[in-house]
């Protein structure tokens, strides 16, 4: 099975910013603007900045301070938790692993980035592939409780922006809940050593992809380095706004959609010369979730998220 979307590039130069306290707070005075604004935002960028998210601050920095004192761990004590030794894909990916390629293994060189990665703890699935226990570096025991507390905590707030995208598709609120019932979602920390200017054919942080579920949740330090295609060809910064998170339409929304709204290709250029760290959460639903579009006409095959989930890990990760 090979479901890739028509990548549409489109005309922007700035990705907006959206309240989105009233999906948070229930507070639903201003929810019908928010409705819009976000709309407004997948259907034309496919990327959009998100405000009063609920997220607590002190949650989040925990997870950083972690974050830093993981990758600054000895070589031999990351791979002690490397990905190679989980066969449901939790643990450490340090750079020389060459297949990391968002685009493919039939991209040039590898990305310049190491990551770590968690998924719901849950017992080896016969139905779920990617259902299984987390691994966790004994070097650093404070890395699972701050983990854990932020994934609890960023993964409600995207259970509520299952709501706002339920609203800007026309459905009812919890449209969404019978695809998340049992989620196969990504926490993963990434690590982005300085590079040097960058070259047409040099490795970078991170080559350009489209995210494969539903959406993206995204935390990045101050260093910069997120851009974005737009349809003149030209990559547009995605800088980081204090207090914010950057969320992004992945290849099964935009399917949802009826392609109205967009996974935009974006990579990842970490030219500040200092350490770049970012965590992002990828929002994929249950691995039987069955994608078509929500309504209308759909001409294009119905397809499985674990399928095609699998599908472009290996793709990305051969190992």
């Amino acid at each position: 099975m090979n479901i890739i979307p028509a990548i549409r590039k489109l005309d922007f130069t700035e990705i907006p910013v959206v309240d989105v306290a009233s999906f948070v707070t229930g507070d639903e005075r201003h929810r019908a603007e928010a409705v819009e604004a976000l709309a407004d935002a997948c259907e034309n960028i496919g990327f959009v900045y998100v405000k009063n998210h609920g997220v607590p601050r002190a949650v989040l920095d925990a997870l950083v301070r972690e974050t830093k004192l993981f990758f600054d761990l000895p070589h031999e004590e990351k791979m002690s938790v490397a990905v190679e030794k989980s066969p449901q894909f939790r643990g450490f990916l340090p750079l020389e692993y060459g297949g990391t390629r968002a685009g493919g293994k039939d991209k040039k060189g590898p990305n310049l980035q190491e990551a770590f990665i968690i998924m719901p703890d849950r017992p080896v699935g016969e139905k779920n592939p990617l259902d299984g226990p987390n691994q966790w570096p004994d070097a650093l025991p404070s890395l699972k409780p701050a983990m854990l507390a932020y994934d609890k905590a960023i993964t409600a707030f995207g259970h509520q922006m299952l709501k706002a995208f339920s609203l800007t598709l026309g459905q009812k609120p919890d449209f969404f809940d019978a695809y998340y019932t049992r989620p196969t979602l990504m926490l993963k920390l990434n690590h982005y050593p300085p590079q040097p200017p960058l070259t047409s054919a040099q490795k970078i942080g991170v080559k350009g992809h489209t995210d494969g579920g539903g959406f993206t949740i995204l935390w990045q330090d101050d260093q910069g380095g997120l851009e974005i295609l737009n349809k003149n060809g030209d990559w547009v910064g995605v800088p980081p706004i204090d207090g914010t998170f950057v969320i992004n339409i992945g290849d099964m929304m935009q399917r949802w959609s009826g392609n109205r709204f967009i996974s935009t290709q974006h990579r990842v250029v970490n030219v500040s010369g200092n350490e770049r760290y970012s965590i992002p959460l990828f929002m994929n639903p249950d691995f039987s979730a069955v994608i078509k579009a929500v309504s209308g006409d759909d001409a294009e095959e119905p397809y499985e998220s674990g399928k095609f989930l699998f599908e472009k890990y290996h793709r990305i990760y051969p190992q």
